[in-house]
């Protein structure tokens, strides 16, 4: 009985010692340490503890961390570690291995090293288990189960040497090469840009293994590249044959019954307004002089309802992509192109279908009735932004007279707007000249002018009208379900960061309530607008805002100032405007009960997602085309400004091509530079030459990497009024 007694005294004794190392599992300890820990005074009850310490290394339950100090073994913290919490999340990998896990929940993000990220990869969701919290230390934790991957498909290089080959991601935030077993090569050859699909990830293999499943051709050439930026994002290159089908066999011309149905615009005067490449004509405008001085303004848009039925193969694939894609030198629509540039777009001298939002406005553009329903039109006349602007600004030209009083509304409309709270963002567009084989020759930048702003007020009017008769307590359909595009308000700390940011700038913001905070945004806008520092301030201004989504549960659009918004005008690029007719054509038209909300949230949520999807692969698209424009300035030398500081070095933007390049320090070599981190500005140590977030500087392209889409710069000199200036100590 006492041997039995002893041996479990032992168990007990080993089990209290593995609990401390448990309990600290960061902290190297010896013997000594332990048995202070555990009130051992006496000599033999030491040499006991070093005893059991030996052995629990041998049996690989301890690891030496140093010579006589020892850590738990990983594998043994979930026994006899404090009880670990466990946190849901997506992962953000880097180029170094590591990654942080983005909580799912509210929480700071959670720390990763290299070798506690299992087999997950970027975007995946995962299960983390979180490390006991070290003073002053970031949460860390260990990935221990993948619960879903983001993705399997990857877009980057095959390499063969020595009878192996692997593709390299093109991606940083994918650092490992995807090895490609014998018999998997499809055909690629060493160098081409191919897409590997992964297939498993054996217990011993460092690297995941995949197969080929098309080689794209050689990196560099402009489909090559373009494909592999949809390609990386997954989104198709190319429609279903079923979906191809399914178009062809639809007809281009409106049975005499259908026109019965509907209201008949097809007199009345109706133009379109586009960029001047534009095919797809989503939206049209008509203008009737009423017999009591009033007007009727229609708010046109291409009744894609009508020809896409739910359930069929087009519907299903435009679901899929939820939207259309716009690549520097090419569009990817939602809709096959008979559709979306053929029988649907509201192309001029053809009699289309609409669904319309018709509006009675007095001279002070007051809406004073107004009609929702299902229209035929013919528009007559097809315009470019820049034609009706040329009128706007003092030109001649087709049916001026008309155009301007649509100005005219439209200004009322946008100050009535901008009176009630919208925040003025605002955001420019890099534009291309390409040659003929998409290789960009010259860059500008389009700017926003009244002619744009004509179309979008009356846009937004609509959208806002379609919303309202939904959701307006004094609906009928007040509780049916709906899809909104809601914008919640900023988050207070990104806020109270993005005034401290603009306080260091020399701005002031003030917060006190909605109306100045609104009023301060527009103020600063106003302000920025030609210097350096613009690009950071609307940045971040705009990551202070929560992102605009879909959903069926209304907030409303903080950023527009609308308690109801959604949208309604754009269905042959946007699934959700499709949805939107769809409902107001159930509830409107055909007096349905609601639709089952959980199956809209759903499509809701994809909707958002593939949106977001969309946007990256622009911004890629914008980002590859600059670097492709700059790779034949090399040694060449432009004006810029100073748009970042960092660690890394100093980025510089061009004036004329938006470019963004980055300037190392190593390249600074008049001085030994520091960073002033808070004050954004970089200082000269020996010379006190210094830096400034906004300072203008003449560049030189010093290197560009067309496949990461670096631009690497050198400062050549900087403007009059920045010389260098010593410091008085």
């Amino acid at each position: 009985m006492s041997r039995k007694k002893n041996k479990n005294s032992l168990s007990t004794f080993v089990n209290t010692i593995l609990t401390i190392f448990g309990e600290n599992p960061f902290k190297p300890m010896n013997y000594k340490q332990i048995a202070k820990i555990m009130s051992v005074r006496d000599a033999a009850g030491k040499d006991v503890i070093y005893q059991i310490l030996v052995t629990l290394h041998k049996e690989g339950k301890l690891i030496e961390d140093k010579p006589y100090r020892y850590l738990l073994h990983p594998d043994c913290i979930h026994e006899f570690g404090p009880k670990q919490q466990v946190v849901i999340g997506t992962v953000d990998m880097k180029n170094t291995g590591k990654a942080y896990v983005i909580p799912d929940e509210e929480g700071e993000d959670i720390f990763i090293a290299a070798n506690n990220t299992g087999k997950a990869l970027h975007g995946d969701k995962v299960k983390v288990a979180m490390f006991p919290k070290r003073k002053s230390k970031k949460n860390e934790g260990e990935i221990i189960e993948i619960i879903e991957r983001a993705k399997t498909d990857f877009v980057g290089i095959f390499s063969l040497s020595h009878g192996f080959a692997f593709v390299v991601p093109d991606r940083s935030s994918m650092p490992l090469s995807i090895f490609i077993p014998k018999g998997s090569y499809k055909g690629a050859k060493d160098g081409q840009k191919v897409i590997v699909h992964l297939t498993e990830w054996p217990d011993n293999a460092k690297n995941p293994f995949g197969e080929i499943v098309k080689v794209l051709g050689n990196p560099g050439e402009n489909n090559v590249e373009m494909q592999s930026i949809l390609a990386e994002y997954e989104y198709p290159l190319e429609f279903p044959k079923a979906v191809e089908k399914e178009a062809k066999a639809i007809s281009d011309k409106i049975p005499a019954s259908e026109i019965k149905k509907r209201c008949d615009f097809r007199e009345v005067f109706t133009v379109t307004i586009d960029p001047h490449d534009a095919k797809d004509f989503d939206d049209a405008l008509s203008l009737r002089y009423l017999d009591n001085g009033n007007y009727e303004v229609g708010v046109h848009i291409a009744d894609v309802s009508h020809y896409v039925q739910p359930g069929s193969a087009i519907d299903v694939e435009a679901q899929d992509r939820g939207t259309s894609v716009y690549l520097v030198d090419r569009t990817i629509p939602m809709l096959p192109e008979k559709l979306c540039n053929m029988v649907c777009s509201l192309r001029p001298d053809e009699e289309k279908l609409a669904f319309s939002t018709v509006f009675e406005l007095n001279e002070n553009a007051d809406i004073v009735n107004t009609w929702i329903g299902k229209t035929v039109i013919k528009s007559n006349r097809r315009y470019a932004y820049e034609e009706v602007q040329e009128m706007i600004e003092g030109a001649d030209g087709d049916n001026k007279k008309e155009l301007m009083v649509l100005n005219d509304l439209a200004t009322k409309l946008r100050a009535k707007r901008m009176k009630e709270g919208c925040i003025n963002f605002h955001s420019e567009e890099v534009k291309f000249i390409l040659d003929e084989n998409g290789k960009p020759i010259d860059t500008y930048v389009k700017v926003q002018k009244e002619a744009n702003m004509l179309i979008e007020d009356f846009m937004l009017l609509a959208n806002k009208t379609i919303a309202e008769t939904i959701a307006k307590p004094d609906s009928k359909f007040k509780d049916y379900t709906f899809v909104f595009r809601i914008h919640d308000e900023p988050n207070p700390e990104k806020l109270y960061n993005f005034i401290q940011l603009v306080s260091k700038l020399g701005y002031s913001m003030n917060i006190s309530s909605r109306e100045k905070l609104v009023k301060s945004y527009n103020a600063l806008f106003e302000a920025v607008d030609g210097k350096g520092e613009k690009n950071l301030v609307e940045s971040v201004a705009i990551r202070t805002m929560a992102k605009a989504v879909y959903s069926t549960t209304n907030i409303g659009h903080y950023g527009l100032a609308f308690q109801y918004y959604t949208h309604f005008t754009s269905p042959i690029r946007r699934y959700p405007d499709l949805m939107v007719h769809r409902l107001i054509e159930r509830y409107l038209i055909e007096n349905q009960p609601s639709a089952d909300r959980e199956e809209y949230e759903d499509l809701c949520l994809h909707a958002s997602e593939m949106e977001k999807r969309a946007a990256e692969m622009e911004r890629e698209s914008v980002k590859y085309k600059q670097a492709e424009y700059l790779q034949d300035h090399v040694g060449k030398t432009f004006d810029g400004l100073i748009s970042g500081i960092s660690k890394w070095g100093i980025y510089v933007e061009l004036k004329q091509s938006k470019c963004e390049g980055l300037v190392r320090y190593a390249d600074l070599n008049d001085d030994f530079y520091y960073l002033d981190e808070e004050n954004f500005r970089v200082i000269g140590q020996d010379y006190g030459n210094i830096y400034r977030l906004g300072d203008e500087v003449k560049v030189q392209v010093k290197s560009v990497n067309l496949i990461k889409k670096q631009l690497d710069f050198l400062i050549v000199t900087k403007s009059e009024g920045k010389k260098k200036r010593k410091t008085k100590n």
